[in-house]
């Protein structure tokens, strides 16, 4: 499937798998590593962003403010290389720790520079449609106390649409890993099922750190 037409017989599937932690032997990174790897295993090519290991700077600055008059505004050169390796990609899969009920400051810097203006949004292009994205946060919370207070309904509607429908994907799916401190290799089948797009058997594997 290519991101301008939507795939073709033949095509091979090119993912963007996006990691959001500070720890390589942490479980969030585990599962990174796990979808790479199934994803390489049904025949994608994988790019793994790996946020913290690459030096990727959060912080907005002038080069890279949106500029809503000028939708070809061209932002620094390490944005445009970012966005270079979001636009190659046919589906994105971003897995991170859920901390505050938000992004992490990484994650959310990322986003505010990369997913910019006139390239995410705002341009005449439609933005980043005919992609599919897969979300993957991890909370400590247990999946019936999460769902309680109504976390699942919010965290959700911010990813599904306050960030991939914004920006243009519709097809975008969040898969919460729960009990993150707990879960172990059990958060494996959470990314397996996620990529498969349906349930399956829980997945065998070492068990990633857990933590978050």
């Amino acid at each position: 499937m290519s991101a301008a037409d939507g795939g073709s017989a033949g095509t091979r599937r090119h993912a963007l798998v996006v990691l959001a932690h500070h720890r390589a032997g942490s479980l969030t990174a585990g599962l990174a590593r796990r979808a790479r790897e199934h994803l390489a295993a049904e025949g994608c090519t994988v790019d793994l962003l790996d946020l913290h290991a690459e030096g990727f700077d959060p912080r907005m600055g002038t080069p890279d403010e949106p500029d809503w008059g000028d939708p070809g505004k061209e932002y620094s050169a390490e944005v445009r290389a970012h966005m270079a390796r979001v636009a190659a990609a046919d589906l994105i899969v971003v897995v991170f720790p859920l901390w505050w009920f938000g992004l992490p400051a990484l994650l959310k810097g990322w986003i505010d520079r990369v997913w910019n203006h006139g390239f995410a949004y705002g341009g005449r292009d439609g933005g980043l449609g005919g992609r599919r994205m897969v979300w993957i946060p991890l909370t400590a919370y247990a999946e019936e106390e999460f769902r309680a207070h109504g976390w699942d309904r919010t965290v959700e509607h911010v990813l599904r649409t306050g960030i991939s429908g914004y920006c243009g994907i519709e097809d975008a799916a969040v898969h919460f890993v729960h009990d993150s401190l707990r879960t172990g290799a059990g958060a494996l089948s959470v990314v397996d099922r996620a990529l498969a797009g349906r349930d399956g058997p829980a997945a065998d594997g070492p068990a990633p750190e857990a933590g978050g």
